[in-house]
C-alpha cells in the first residue's frame, strides 16, 4: 500500500492511522514532538517551527531524526497555523529540512503539499526509536496554598493539577482552533510557549479561552525560554502576552515568568 499524506493537530494523540504515512503534525518542532512521532511510526514527519526560538529549540527534532534515518521538516510558523496539521498542510511553507529530507528532494521554500509528496518516496526505518522521557518539575511547594508545577508538555497535565500554579513548555496555540483545548483541568494559572506568536496570532490563541474559564494564563516569548523545556522557562522565561485574568494579577509583557507564577500562587491562598 502507497504512503499517504495524513494530518494531526498534536503528535501527542496520535493513532495507528500514522504509521508509515507521511505526517503533518500541528505540533512544534521540539525534540520531544519528533520522538512523538517517530515512535508512532511515522514514515516521515513535518512539524512546525514555532519561531524556532531560543537555540533554534523550535527546529530541535531535524537532527533528532536525522539520526533515526526519518526525513523531516519544519513548516515556518508565519505561514501557517501551529496546532493545526490540516493548515499547515493547505498553506504552509517549508523553513528547514534535515538531510534524510533533503535527499529525497525536499528543500526550505517549497510548500508543505510538495515536500510530503516527496516524501512518500522514504524508505521506512527499521526498530523503534529510543525512549525520549519529558517530565514534570516541582517548582515551588509552599506551606499553604497551591503549589508551583513545570511539565514540558501541556500532555502531561494531571487531574491532581487542577487547582495549582501550572507553567508548561508547550506551544500557546488552540488545537485546530478548539476552545476547549486550551487546558484539560481547571489550574489556578498557566504559561506557555508564544512558538514566534505567528499565523494568525495562533501561538497566543490559548490566552483569551483561558480568561472565558477564569484562568490566568501567560505566554513567553519563545527567544527567552527553549520551547518544550520547562526549567528554561522557568529560569529565563519573560512574559510576551498576557490575558485579563492575568493582568489583573499585576504581570505583563517582559515581566519574568517567576513573578508571574508566584502572584498567581499567592492569589490562591485564602
Amino acid at each position: 500500500m502507497e504512503p499517504r499524506i495524513v494530518t494531526a493537530p498534536t503528535v501527542t494523540k496520535l493513532t495507528e492511522e500514522h504509521a508509515g504515512n507521511v505526517l503533518v503534525g500541528g505540533s512544534h518542532g521540539g525534540v520531544y514532538a519528533g520522538y512523538l512521532a517517530a515512535k508512532a511510526g511515522a514514515l516521515a514527519i513535518i512539524l512546525n517551527d514555532a519561531g524556532g526560538g531560543l537555540d533554534d529549540a523550535g527546529f530541535g527534532s531535524l537532527p533528532y531524526l536525522d539520526d533515526l534515518g526519518i526525513p523531516a521538516a519544519t513548516v515556518a510558523h508565519d505561514s501557517a497555523r501551529i496546532g493545526d496539521g490540516d493548515d499547515m498542510a493547505k498553506r504552509g511553507l517549508i523553513s528547514r529540512v534535515n538531510r534524510a529530507a533533503a535527499a529525497l528532494g525536499c528543500a526550505a521554500g517549497q510548500s508543505t503539499e510538495a515536500c510530503a509528496e516527496a516524501m512518500r518516496a522514504a524508505t521506512p526505518t527499521a526498530g523503534e526509536a529510543p525512549v525520549y522521557e519529558e517530565s514534570r518539575f516541582l517548582f515551588s511547594e509552599p506551606d499553604q496554598g497551591p503549589a508551583i508545577w513545570g511539565i514540558d508538555s501541556a500532555s502531561l497535565l494531571r487531574p491532581e493539577d487542577a487547582g495549582q500554579v501550572v507553567l508548561t513548555a508547550s506551544h500557546g496555540a488552540l488545537l485546530a482552533g478548539e476552545a476547549a483545548s486550551a487546558i484539560k483541568y481547571d489550574v489556578l494559572a498557566c504559561a506557555f510557549n508564544d512558538a514566534g506568536v505567528g499565523c494568525d496570532g495562533i501561538g497566543i490563541s490559548r490566552l483569551p479561552a483561558l480568561d472565558d474559564r477564569g484562568i490566568a494564563a501567560v505566554t513567553a516569548d519563545c527567544q527567552t525560554a527553549r520551547i518544550g523545556d520547562v526549567r528554561s522557562m522557568w529560569r529565563t522565561g519573560k512574559i510576551s502576552h498576557a490575558n485579563q485574568a492575568a493582568s489583573a494579577l499585576g504581570v505583563g509583557p517582559g515581566d519574568d515568568i517567576q513573578s508571574f507564577a508566584e502572584r498567581a500562587r499567592l492569589s490562591g491562598v485564602e
